[in-house]
């Protein structure tokens, strides 16, 4: 479908792409990834011809559609599901030849393309893709102006979707989903017909949606079969391969250097030795391949002890203006708790979170707060809060007026900030750098409980997993609305959702969850059944549920420790491996050995532990 040939392009005199080569086969299903600007949203700039590139060459079929989401979203007076049919150029450019063609063989020829393209089911097709994206019907028929930004940009998704181009170019399609929509769109990109080429951080999306993956990594562009789980696995492998090899290129150069250096002022072994320094030169070690670095979060702990309950609400309804958005919601918060909010967008989560946080009044009920409770809040609403003509350094002064220079800028890389960007205007960051930035300023003072709205939509994989661990290490209570679900089921274990106009807790997984949301998609009604025995069947499961929930729970926490224990074991390799230790100071060399020892022993207990509770969960779930 797509061969990339020799790229190299330059912005600002940063090098982005150098000689980087790759082929994207013609059907599959591939997502691209890389860390945070390093290039990929400007390689689908190129691809597109919005940007020349400096060297190199795209090749294409001439006849290939090429799709992607409008930068603007549609926002006039036409219906939601007129724009989506729209996008279907060619079907629009025909229906409007076909009011005025006089000439019976075009008129032929345009009724037979409009068949062949399958026009007269455009509409059905067109509401369908609305619907999964969540357009009711009466939403479907209502103008864009109404729409507010997020929603806006669904009906481009919709639009390009519609359009079914040969080549679907997507940049992370589910920034905008609730966790609704994202299930709707995994299942439809999984079955796409034609080419998809996706920029995606979301874990779970590349696992079901996608068979191959492209990673940019040092400016270069590989290609790998399977999922994102095949790719990290295969990556790894093929990490710990080259290291070795290098390991073993390297003791063997330092064997022939010995020789060299002993006898290579002896004429009788000179030859020999000329001889070993020519295979030296032959005997290139490979670069030591290790992961791109990814700065921590790092949260600062509760700093009053928190109530019991920290929050409640008795009766509490809640919007905006006259209009109300929540009802009765009679919900408790208290120290520890760890809360996915979820449901489809326009429920109400955000309206929770801001009236939690504060930022509304409740307009009626009783809301009660522990007096000490600071609340963090974070929402991409809260971004406007970044003054943008300040540096974070700025930002940091602002809260820390006596402090040492050194102390700022210490803070600021607990934030995952390198020293650069702590001088870089906020304007000018990237959105992880600007989401770091915020989620580092609203913990500044040590809250006592945390509430993220879709906090990952800016960040990488690796950064998501930073926050996971930072929200696992932190002792407040958490809150989360998010279409992520790894982040979901890595950080909380309670379910909350909101629907009907009102916040209750789910009484179901979410594996649960998402099998009752496909099947209520695929097909609602069907049949009576016992009513009686299904109320008895959910009780059941949970009780089984909450009989396995602390197994569970350990298990995540030794998984957790696992991840950081071979992060760290791969950082002392790293350091292990580069040859200009083994210069220095003997201490340093000792100290890592003794770290890399401790790690691996902590590790192998946590193997086991992981092990032991995977067969007791396994035990219990078959009781």
């Amino acid at each position: 479908m797509l061969t990339i040939n020799n790229l190299t392009y330059r912005i600002q005199g940063r090098e982005l792409f150098e000689d980087a080569s790759v082929v994207l086969p013609t059907g599959s299903k591939t997502g691209f990834v890389g860390k945070n600007g390093t290039g990929k949203t400007t390689l689908f700039h190129l691809i597109q011809g919005h940007i020349s590139l400096d060297s190199g060459s795209f090749d294409l079929n001439k006849k290939a559609r090429i799709g992607a989401v409008a930068q603007e979203a549609p926002a006039g007076n036409e219906s939601v599901l007129d724009v989506v049919l729209a996008a279907d150029k060619e079907r629009t450019a025909l229906l409007a030849e076909a009011e005025t063609a006089e000439d019976p063989n075009r008129i032929s020829d345009i009724y037979t393309r409009l068949a062949d393209i399958d026009a007269y089911s455009a509409e059905a097709r067109a509401s369908s893709i609305l619907k999964g994206l969540g357009f009711e019907q009466d939403r479907q028929n209502s103008p864009t102006h109404e729409l507010s930004g997020g929603w806006r940009m669904r009906v481009a998704l919709a639009g390009v979707l519609f359009s079914q181009p040969d080549l679907l170019l997507l940049d992370e399609p589910t920034n905008y989903l609730d966790l609704e929509g994202t299930l709707w769109l995994e299942k439809y990109l999984a079955t796409y017909p034609y080419t998809v080429f996706m920029i995606s951080h979301d874990r779970d999306l590349l696992n079901k949606s996608v068979n191959s993956i492209i990673h940019l990594e040092h400016r270069k562009l590989t290609f790998y079969k399977g999922n994102y789980d095949t790719f990290e696995t295969t990556r790894r492998m093929q990490m710990e391969l080259n290291n070795k090899g290098r390991d073993k290129a390297l003791d063997q150069v330092a064997h022939l250097q010995k020789f060299v250096d002993r006898f290579k002022a002896k004429a009788s072994k000179a030859k020999q030795a000329q001889s070993r320094m020519k295979m030296i030169e032959k005997l290139r070690p490979p670069a030591a391949m290790f992961d791109e670095y990814a700065a921590p979060f790092t949260f600062q702990q509760p700093k009053a002890e928190a109530a019991t309950p920290m929050l409640s609400l008795d009766g509490v309804s809640a919007g905006y203006g006259d209009k109300t958005i929540l009802r009765n919601i009679n919900m408790r918060i208290d120290p520890e708790d760890r809360i996915a909010l979820i449901g489809v967008n326009g429920n109400g989560k955000s309206t929770f979170a801001k009236l939690l946080a504060g930022d509304i009044e409740p307009m009626g009920g009783t809301l009660r707060k522990g007096k000490k409770l600071e609340i963090a809040h974070f929402a991409q609403h809260q971004m406007d809060k970044l003054k943008p003509e300040w540096t974070p350094f700025e930002h940091v002064v602002d809260l820390m007026p006596t402090e040492s220079e050194a102390r700022r800028r210490s803070r600021l890389s607990q934030m995952g900030l390198t020293k650069s960007r702590m001088d870089t205007k906020a304007k000018n960051l990237s959105g992880g750098e600007r989401a770091r930035l915020l989620m580092g300023l609203i913990t500044f003072s040590g809250p006592g409980m945390m509430i993220l709205d879709e906090p990952t939509n800016h960040l990488d994989i690796d950064s998501r997993d930073a926050l996971v661990h930072a929200l696992n290490d932190y002792e407040g209570a958490v809150l989360i609305i998010s279409h992520d679900r790894h982040l979901i089921e890595a950080t909380c274990d309670t379910l909350w959702i909101a629907e009907n106009g009102g916040i209750r807790e789910l009484d179901e997984d979410l594996d649960s969850y998402q099998r009752s949301i496909t099947s209520t998609k695929e097909g609602k009604g069907g049949g009576g059944g016992n009513k009686g025995a299904a109320k008895l069947s959910k009780q059941e499961a949970a009780a089984k549920r909450a009989e396995v929930a602390p197994i569970k729970s350990k298990i995540k926490d030794a998984e957790t420790k696992i991840a950081r224990l071979k992060s760290e074991i791969g950082k002392v390799d790293a350091q292990l491996e580069d040859p200009k230790i083994y210069n220095g100071p003997a201490d340093k060399m000792i100290a890592l050995g003794k770290d890399k020892a401790r790690f691996t022993s902590e590790l192998e207990s946590q193997e086991e532990q992981w092990l032991a509770l995977s067969a007791e969960l396994e035990e219990a779930e078959k009781a």
